[in-house]
């Protein structure tokens, strides 16, 4: 098992790329199957998580074509449907939450699927229902195998009105890809529209698809009968950037994101500077200046600010750790309310270790109590429990008085591609060890 080693406390400069969106990659690479024609896909992120969903689709015979490291083409135009139903498929899937992904697109073509028991991290329950729910509507049948796989099939999938019980960004895109070439017309309310979302749809739509509503929490999506393949590029990974502007912040840094896609961001940039963090705008970058102090702000009534996740266009779940982190040595108190799972926040006991001012008032809350520069934390031997909070312990380690080690660094590589040697060359002292 592999650690990074952190020698902390140092200021970091210079100029970072963020890699392209995971969760988006995710989605889009599962498309491919809809056609039988070649798909080209620009800034694919080198990180486990996608690297492994690639292996699935060779392993279904796509074809796939290494143009450069972040640049493939793919054409699925003899799949072998049958692998699926393989244990070595169901060993290999079960590891990776995105191979859901593949069960909208099989079953838009194939009219047949199975949906392994969601991998990825331990951070809570990651239930099936909405994406399971959503293709009985469209016709298929389901049976649940004990070893803990859904069998779908359907002779044929047909439009109709599907309500989610909730705003799920890979139910919705499930959904989405399966209703795509159904006979009829589908609309989806309550849809999730983040941009990587409407990224998928707007690839759909290139590839001959009638999809209307994009960007918003309806979608309508008129069936048609073949789909054809199309180019697309990755957007920048909103995580990546704003655990780059904790980063930052945290470690008194003076680092520009370069290429940092401003304008699909939401509201992050706005939950940072909620934070007190000095943001600069020079086109399509943000410059984070070095800051001795930043105060977190106070509601109107003087209230203590409070941080939660909520669909989007609101706040991204899975920057709730780094800005949690981040609010360690800010001036003021913050509540960070993470509503979605429930086990997101269990890392703070190691950031307690380090000195910080947590108090975890239930699974889903904790208030940090800024140490506003007035004591450095310390390095400790702590573990990556999952890729966000790993993140987040690797921010702290960078911002504390001595070594650090950081274990079960395999958790970070799945959603972080080189993060170690990136660092490096902002003068960050941290090594791999294997």
């Amino acid at each position: 098992m592999s650690s990074f080693e952190v020698i902390g406390g140092k200021k970091l400069s210079g100029e970072i790329i963020p890699q392209g969106a995971k969760n988006e990659t995710l989605q889009i690479i599962s498309a491919v199957l809809l056609t039988p024609e070649k798909v080209t896909i620009d800034n694919l992120p080198d990180i486990i998580d996608v690297n492994l969903l690639i292996e699935l689709l060779q392993e279904m015979k796509v074809k796939v074509e290494r143009i450069s490291s972040s640049c493939c083409t793919f054409q699925a135009d003899d799949v072998d449907v049958d692998y699926l139903n393989s244990a070595d498929y169901h060993k290999k899937s079960g590891k990776l939450r995105g191979s859901v992904m593949l069960a909208g697109p099989m079953l838009s073509r194939y009219k047949k699927a199975y949906v392994p028991k969601p991998g990825g991290d331990k951070i809570g329950r990651r239930r099936l229902d909405t994406h399971i729910i959503g293709f009985e509507k469209l016709g298929a049948s389901f049976q649940y195998n004990p070893y803990g796989f859904f069998y779908l099939a359907a002779n044929e999938l047909k439009g109709t009105n599907i309500l989610l019980d909730e705003p799920s960004v890979t139910g919705t895109a499930n959904i989405l890809m399966a209703a795509v070439m159904a006979t009829g017309t589908t609309t989806i309310y309550n849809a999730a529209c983040e941009p990587y979302l409407q990224q998928l749809c707007k690839m759909l739509n290139r590839m001959g698809a009638k999809i209307k509503g994009i960007g918003s929490n309806m979608l309508t999506i008129e069936g048609v009968d073949y789909l054809g393949g199309t180019e697309h590029r990755i957007l920048p990974d909103m995580i990546e950037v704003g655990s780059f502007i904790g980063l930052s912040a945290m470690t008194q840094s003076d680092v520009i994101i370069k290429n940092a896609g401003v304008e699909h961001l939401g509201v992050i940039p706005e939950k940072f500077q909620q934070l007190g963090i000095k943001l600069n705008f020079p086109g399509d970058d943000i410059h984070i200046p070095s800051q001795d102090l930043y105060e977190i702000q106070k509601y109107m009534d003087g209230g203590v600010l409070t941080i939660y996740d909520h669909p989007w266009p609101g706040f991204t779940p899975d920057l709730l750790s780094i800005v949690l982190v981040t609010a360690i040595q800010a001036k003021g108190s913050v509540l960070i309310h993470q509503k979605m799972f429930e086990s997101r926040l269990f890392f703070v006991d190691k950031l307690i270790d380090m000195g910080a001012q947590i108090i975890l008032c239930d699974p889903h809350r904790a208030v940090v109590v800024g140490l506003q520069r007035e004591q450095k934390l310390r390095g400790i031997t702590m573990s990556s429990p999952d890729i966000r909070a790993g993140v987040a312990l690797l921010i702290a380690a960078l911002s504390a008085e001595g070594k650090s080690t950081i274990q079960n660094i395999e958790q970070i590589d799945r959603g972080y591609q080189f993060i170690d040697t990136r660092l490096q060359q902002l003068g960050a002292e941290i090594i791999r060890i294997d």
